[in-house]
C-alpha cells in the first residue's frame, strides 16, 4: 500500500490545531482504504500550548508525528525540513493556520492519480486585504518576468500542494538549508496541475507575519532564481557614468559661453552626492542579498535542530 505523508510547520497555532486536526482527518477518510497517511507536524518552539496541543494528538492518533524544535528556525527552514523528514510515496504541505483548506487534499490526491508529480493550491482570489493581495500579486508578476532561463515561476502559489516523492527526493539532494520551494519545484521542470481556491481569512490566532518574513521571502525567492538585479546595478553604473559626461561637458560648454554669468551653486551638488550615495546604499544591499544567500549555502548549518520526536 502507498503511503502519503502530510506536514504542516506551527508556531502559537494552539488554537487551530485541533480544527485543522479534524477537517485533515475528514478530507483523508475516503482514501484511507487504498493509501496509508501519516501526519507530520513540527513546533516552531512556541510560547502558547501549542506543544501539549501537538503531544494529545500524537496520544490520541499514532498517524500523528510530532517533531519539536528546540528553537524558532523560521518560516522557510522547518516547513522543508518537515517535508524531507516524510517518508510518504507523496508529501502534502499544508499551513497551519486554516489559510489552506485541508479540503483540497482530495483533489491534489486525485490529480496525482492522474500522474502528475506536482500539483499546486493556486489562488485566484483572497479575503485578506485587497492591497495585499494586489502586492503579492505584483510580486509573483516581478519574479516570474525576472527569473532566469525559462524557469516558469509560478503566480499566487505559495507551496500549499501535492509532491511526489521524486520530486522530494531531487530537493533534498540539492543540500540547500534555505531554500524557495515554489521556485525549486519550478526549476525541476515536472508538469503541473492546479486546484484554485479561494484563501479564506485567518479566524483564529494571529498571523506569524511581518515585513520583515514578507521581505525575507520575497528577497530568497528574487536572489535564487534572478541576476537581473545585479545587472540592474551594472546598468546604472554605466547609465551615470554616460550622465555624469555629458554633464560635465554641457557644463564646460555653458562656463565657456557665458564665463561670468553662469554659475552651478551649490545646491545641485549637494543633491547630486545624496543622490549618487542613495544609488550606491542600494547597490550595496542588493550585492549584500546575493553575499547572504551565498554564505547561507556555504555555511553548512543544520536545517532545524530537534528537541524531541514523536510517534516516529
Amino acid at each position: 500500500m502507498k503511503k502519503i505523508s502530510l506536514v504542516s510547520s506551527c508556531y502559537n497555532e494552539a488554537e487551530n490545531l485541533d480544527h485543522l486536526y479534524e477537517r485533515v482527518m475528514t478530507a483523508i477518510e475516503p482514501f484511507c482504504d487504498r493509501y496509508e497517511f501519516e501526519y507530520i507536524l513540527l513546533d516552531n518552539c512556541s510560547t502558547d500550548n501549542t506543544e501539549q496541543k501537538l503531544r494529545e494528538l500524537a496520544r490520541k492518533d499514532n498517524r500523528v508525528k510530532v517533531i519539536l524544535n528546540a528553537r524558532n528556525f523560521g518560516h522557510i527552514r522547518s516547513p522543508y525540513y518537515g517535508m524531507i523528514q516524510a517518508s510518504g510515496d507523496a508529501v502534502i504541505y499544508l499551513a497551519s493556520d486554516l489559510q489552506d483548506p485541508p479540503e483540497l487534499i482530495k483533489d491534489f490526491i486525485e490529480k496525482w492519480e492522474q500522474g502528475y508529480k506536482i500539483v499546486l493550491g493556486k489562488k485566484i482570489k483572497s479575503e485578506e486585504s485587497p492591497l495585499f493581495f494586489a502586492v503579492r500579486t505584483m510580486y509573483y508578476e516581478l519574479i516570474s518576468r525576472i527569473a532566469d532561463d525559462d524557469t516558469g515561476l509560478v503566480k499566487n502559489c505559495t507551496g500549499f500542494g501535492l509532491y511526489d516523492r521524486q520530486v522530494i527526493d531531487i530537493i533534498k539532494s540539492l543540500d540547500d538549508p534555505y531554500p524557495y520551494i515554489r521556485g525549486l519545484i519550478c526549476d525541476i521542470g515536472f508538469e503541473k496541475a492546479f486546484v484554485e481556491f479561494i484563501q479564506p481569512l485567518r479566524k483564529r490566532g494571529l498571523t506569524k507575519n511581518n515585513f520583515y518574513t514578507l521581505y525575507d521571502n520575497a528577497m530568497v525567492g528574487i536572489v535564487k532564481h534572478s541576476k537581473v538585479p545585479l545587472r540592474l546595478m551594472t546598468f546604472l553604473g554605466f547609465g551615470f557614468s554616460f550622465l555624469s559626461l555629458l554633464v560635465a561637458i554641457l557644463y564646460f560648454i555653458l562656463k565657456l559661453v557665458f564665463w561670468e554669468e553662469f554659475t552651478l551653486g551649490m545646491a545641485p551638488i549637494i543633491i547630486s552626492i545624496f543622490f549618487l550615495a542613495s544609488v550606491q546604499l542600494f547597490c550595496m544591499g542588493v550585492l549584500g542579498e546575493y553575499i547572504g544567500a551565498i554564505y547561507t549555502r556555504v555555511n553548512k548549518k543544520p536545517v532545524v535542530v530537534e528537541k524531541e520526536r514523536i510517534n516516529f
